[in-house]
């Protein structure tokens, strides 16, 4: 039984670090953003809870694209992942227990809002534009 529960334990922290792992830095954001084949990184800063880097492609397209400092994935509009759609992404919103909602707009491949969470706190969030799962969520003021 102890060996057994030993062993539980083992790989319940062998398969969770990644979950668990500090989020990105800069240096590990410009690496992701190299392999990933942008080949000029001409700025890069957090935003909204993201990384927001300027890039140019091998082709000499300019993009601004977001990474995700918890999983490293790449928000750019210009690559081959469709973006879902206004009404999608207010569906997406609310689904999410989101109301109130205004001041929605598209970001690349990413889409903010202001809106009202499940608490009733007015809240500024930033949402995938590929799924709709919010990236980011961060009261706005604290007198609500």
């Amino acid at each position: 039984m102890l060996k057994s529960l030993t062993l539980a334990t083992v790989v319940a922290f062998a398969v969770t670090p990644a979950a668990q792992a500090a989020p990105l830095g800069m240096a590990q954001v410009e690496q992701t953003l190299r392999k990933a084949g942008y080949t000029q990184i001409h700025e890069i800063e957090r935003d909204d809870g993201l990384w927001e880097a300027d890039v140019s492609r091998a082709d000499g397209r300019f993009s601004e694209v977001y990474v995700d400092p918890k999983t490293g994935e790449i928000f750019d509009e210009h690559d081959s992942r469709a973006l879902l759609s206004t009404e999608q992404m207010l569906a997406k919103a609310q689904s999410q227990g989101l109301r109130e909602i205004h001041s929605l707009e598209r970001d690349g491949a990413t889409w903010s809002l202001e809106a009202r969470n499940a608490r009733n706190q007015r809240v500024e969030v930033r949402l995938s534009g590929y799924d709709g799962r919010i990236l980011h969520s961060e009261r706005d003021g604290w007198l609500d």
